[in-house]
């Protein structure tokens, strides 16, 4: 099997069903991937994300190139078979973890310059290196190295980020099509990433630089990192009005289950974020009625399921009560069952929102979502 991607729908906002076909499996879009930094999704079991119906996770370039290294993996087979994953994997560059070390790293024209969180370590990450990582690890998409700035910058910030962030993207494409043309083509997709912080012309001339490169897809970065929501919004929408239709586009880090729908109506087919199994481990859990913060008082005695409507195999045998008495007594099992809820939850509102493209209501869907997140019990 190789690697397509095809427009299957489209809806008035904007948004667009399709099907992603990678060597590892079908995946439909619009498409939520759950976050395993270090070749594992926190909490959960790889039979438990295939029953979930998980068809791609990401993983973190930064986390396994530190620990347990590329060369451990490729030799081990490939990041697939090292973490027994049978489905799709997107591996990220390890820009975005690098700019969250900003005490610990230098950027320069040739890469970035960073010590380990671990150890201490100095190592130098260029553009090739993160695309031969990423070769490495066998991953079927991998992502260019980009920088990724704080928001707000300063307009002379951005166009600095945007002017490395397009000439590192021609080294990694550059290294890529060497490295397939000496050892054949590998299975894998390589990606490109807008820059352009909050200024629309900017995005606009990182997603032109890039068209030139070729890429087999596209995503947005550099957002969902302290600027409104609608700031978010109206950056994606100014890159995905340029990019090819045909080709998948990607936002990255996105984002609370309210604004899924509103990113997946200005174009966008794939996004990821940590908050569903991040927020699982402090005991937030994610409802059809918003958030429950299982931990308070009044859940003591609730005899109900986390929510009602949810039909994963938490919500079917256990109750608010006995949530509430594992995270009070510290249990580990809290943790796994908050997880698995709020990653069901998440992949269904993605199934929710593929049913209203071809539907063609999302608009009303999105509401309707926003209206329950407003007045959700906490």
């Amino acid at each position: 099997m190789s690697f397509s991607f095809e427009v299957l729908q489209t809806d008035p906002s904007g948004a667009r069903r399709g099907c992603l076909t990678t060597p590892h499996g079908v995946i439909e879009t619009p498409v939520f991937m759950p976050v395993g930094t270090a070749a594992t999704v926190k909490g959960l079991t790889q039979d438990a994300l295939e029953e979930l119906g998980a068809g791609i996770i990401l993983a973190n370039t930064y986390h396994l190139y530190l620990r347990p290294g590329h060369e451990l993996i490729r030799k081990l087979g490939g990041l697939h078979a090292f973490m027994s994953w049978r489905n799709a994997i997107l591996t990220d560059s390890g820009g975005y973890q690098v700019f969250s070390l900003s005490e610990l790293r230098k950027i320069t024209d040739e890469g970035v310059r960073f010590r380990s969180h671990l150890d201490g370590s100095e190592h130098l990450l260029t553009p090739e290196k993160a695309a031969e990582i990423q070769l490495a690890f066998g991953s079927d998409i991998a992502m260019v190295l980009d920088e990724c700035i704080e928001t707000p910058a300063p307009r002379e910030a951005a166009e600095a980020a945007l002017k490395r962030t397009a000439e590192w993207a021609r080294r990694a494409r550059e290294y890529f099509l060497e490295s397939a043309s000496r050892n054949g083509n590998p299975p894998q997709w390589q990606f490109g990433i807008v820059q352009g912080a909050t200024f629309a012309d900017l995005r606009r001339e990182s997603a032109r630089q890039l068209l030139q490169l070729d890429f087999p897809g596209y995503a947005v970065g550099g957002l969902a990192v302290g600027e409104p929501h609608e700031v978010t919004c109206e950056m994606a929408a100014e890159a995905t009005a340029l990019l090819p239709r045909e080709r998948p586009r990607y936002l990255m880090g996105v984002g609370r289950p309210e604004q899924l729908a509103d990113y997946v109506a200005r174009g966008i087919d794939m996004m990821d974020c940590v908050l569903p199994t991040r927020a699982a481990r402090h005991a937030c859990l994610y409802t059809s009625e918003g958030r429950v913060l299982i931990k308070n008082a009044r859940y003591t005695e609730d005899q109900r399921p986390i929510d009602p409507r949810c039909t994963c195999s938490v919500c079917r045998r256990y109750t608010r009560a006995y949530l509430r008495h594992l995270f009070a007594a510290g249990e580990i099992t809290a943790a796994i069952l908050a997880t698995h809820h709020n990653v069901h939850f998440y992949l269904d509102i993605m199934r929710q929102i593929r049913e209203a493209i071809s539907f063609r209501h999302l608009a009303n869907f999105a509401a309707e979502l926003r209206a329950r997140y407003d007045t959700g019990p906490g």
